[in-house]
């Protein structure tokens, strides 16, 4: 495979982790039985582990790291909320609050992921907003 149908795999594992994790924080709101469904508990793992497997792949043949780029170091900081954030909206939060406040800040994490993807640009909030130099 080259460099472009992996970014494109990439790509399609983000927008699949992205629309399921989506899926399952409504899932979670509506108190659904879904979520204890067994493929919603397996599927998931599945597809972000070909999503870190593709990245790793695009890091290495690109030759871009994080820690050295800052776009990508932005990236891995915010996956890590994400993650955090993803566990407390459909796992750990306490409280239907606490899920639903976890739920829309990790999905405003994932928008700023992708928005950095796209950019390469770190502060793409701030130029957003108009306060980025």
């Amino acid at each position: 495979m080259n460099y472009l149908a992996i970014k494109h795999l990439h790509i399609t594992f983000a927008f699949l982790s992205g629309s399921f994790f989506l899926l399952r924080g409504l899932w979670m709101l509506l108190d659904s039985p879904m979520l204890q469904r067994r493929w919603v508990k397996i599927v998931p793992h599945v597809v972000d582990t070909l999503l870190l497997a593709s990245a790793l792949v695009l890091v290495f043949w690109s030759g871009q790291y994080p820690f050295v780029q800052n776009w990508l170091t932005a990236k891995v900081l915010a996956l890590v909320a994400y993650v955090v954030l993803g566990t407390i909206a459909l796992k750990r939060g306490k409280t239907r609050g606490v899920r639903t406040f976890a739920l829309l800040a990790a999905l405003a994490t994932f928008a700023y992921i992708v928005a950095v993807a796209r950019t390469r640009q770190a502060d793409v909030v701030w130029q957003a907003a108009g306060l980025g130099g």
